[in-house]
Formats: C-alpha cells, structure tokens, sequence
C-alpha cells in the first residue's frame, strides 16, 4: 500500500491526473484506515468502544476520499489544468485492479469471522480501491489512447457516489456487500 501510495501518487503530480490523484489519495486513506484496524485490534480494554469508534474513524476516511474526488475532478473538468497520459499510473492501476478485489474478499471474510464493524469498513474501502482502479484505468487510458482529457476527471467522479455509500455503511457498522 506504502509503494502503491506513493507511486500513484507522484506519477499524478507528474501528469496532473485527478483520476489517479484520487486513487492516490484513497490509497493513503486505505493506510491511515489500517492503522485504525490495528489500533481496535489491539486495544482490547474497550472492545466495544473501540470498534463503535474505530468504524467511525474507517467511515469518514471515506467521505475524505470523496471529497478528495470530487474536488480535484472538478478542477479539472473547469479547465484549470489539462491531465497527461501517464504509463507509470497505467501500470499501477492494472495491479491493483488485479490484487484489490482478493484483498477486499479476504478482508470481509476476516471480519465475519471476528465480527468486526471496523474490519468490513477497511473491507469496503478495499473494494473501493478496486472499483476506483478500474474507473480510473479506463479514463486514463481514454486519455492515454485517444488524447481524451476531460475522461480523466469524468472517471473519477463517476465513484463518489460509491465511496459515499460505502462510507454511510462503515459508519452503521454493515458490510459493503461489494466486497
């Protein structure tokens, strides 16, 4: 996740592509929420406490992601900047359009075992990684093959509403049922 952030990240800088901006960021979103698993997981003198709070951290991680989308897209969709085709953003949406969904699935399978509300948030923004991968992959390869610029803010906004939802489930503490 550390590479994927980070990779994804510059190469969106260097592109000034929303897309994987967005990608990027929820990428880094992902780690700061495995952190957030970790921690309810390891505080065991409040389990409850924990998770409640814990779900809720997991949650708004991902109504940070989408306010992180629709901002950047809507930058670019206004004209302030023109993305470029990147091939290193290619390659790194391709992997983790790959790998995301195993991930997700083995994470929710994790958090039925355990029960854990905190566990099917991290779940759900895994799934999330995946669908933005997908997404993203597709606007910047519009972009990338046919010179289709405003595809790769478009692609990105077409998941907010996703990760929106996703976020309104973590918080009540139900699976994604995406995952």
């Amino acid at each position: 996740m550390i590479v994927e952030a980070c990779v994804s990240l510059s190469a969106a800088w260097m592109a000034r592509s929303p897309a994987l901006l967005a990608f990027g960021g929820d990428s880094a979103i992902e780690l700061l929420s495995a952190g957030v698993v970790l921690w309810r997981f390891r505080d065991q003198t409040r389990p409850e406490q924990v998770e409640r709070e814990a779900a809720r951290i997991a949650a708004a991680l991902l109504f940070g992601v989408a306010a992180c989308v629709a901002v950047v897209s809507a930058v670019s969709l206004l004209g302030y900047h023109e993305p470029q085709p990147t091939y290193v953003g290619l390659a790194i949406l391709a992997g983790a359009a790959a790998i995301m969904p195993w991930l997700a699935r083995q994470k929710r399978q994790l958090s039925a075992v355990t029960n854990s509300a905190v566990l099917r948030a991290d779940a759900a923004q895994s799934a999330v990684c995946a669908y933005l991968s997908w997404i993203a992959l597709v606007g910047i390869g519009l972009n990338a093959i046919w010179h289709i610029g405003w595809a790769d803010a478009a692609a990105a906004l077409i998941i907010v509403p996703l990760i929106v939802r996703e976020g309104f489930q973590s918080m009540r503490g139900r699976a994604c049922g995406c995952c």
